[in-house]
C-alpha cells in the first residue's frame, strides 16, 4: 500500500502531522480490509485472527485521531473548522515541488 510519505520528495516536508494523518488514512483502510476479509473466509481459526487484528487496528486508529484531535491536526468536532485546516493543507500541498 503506497502512502503519502511514499511520495514527498523534500523530507523537510514531512512533520508529526503528515505522519499521523498518514498512519490514520493506513488505519482506516486497513480497517475496511479486516472487515471485508473477515466476511470472506469460512475458517473459524482465520475468522479469530482477522477479528484480533480487526480490534487492534481499530484501537490503533482511534489513539491516533484522539493525538490528533488533542494536536489540533485534526478538528472531528467541527466541520467548519476541519474544512479550513483542509484547505489550508491543500494549498500548502498545491505548493510543493513536484517531482519530474
Amino acid at each position: 500500500m503506497s502512502s503519502i510519505l511514499d511520495k514527498i520528495n523534500n523530507k523537510d516536508l514531512i512533520n508529526d502531522e503528515v505522519i499521523a494523518t498518514d498512519l490514520l488514512v493506513t488505519a482506516k483502510a486497513a480497517v475496511r480490509s479486516y472487515a471485508v476479509a473477515i466476511t470472506e473466509t469460512a475458517s473459524p481459526e482465520i475468522h479469530n485472527i482477522l477479528k484480533k487484528q480487526l480490534d487492534e487496528t481499530i484501537q490503533l486508529h482511534h489513539e491516533v485521531a484522539t493525538y490528533m484531535i488533542e494536536q489540533e491536526m485534526y478538528h472531528a468536532y467541527d466541520i467548519d473548522e476541519q474544512v479550513s485546516h483542509d484547505l489550508e493543507k491543500a494549498k500548502i500541498a498545491l505548493e510543493m515541488p513536484t517531482s519530474k
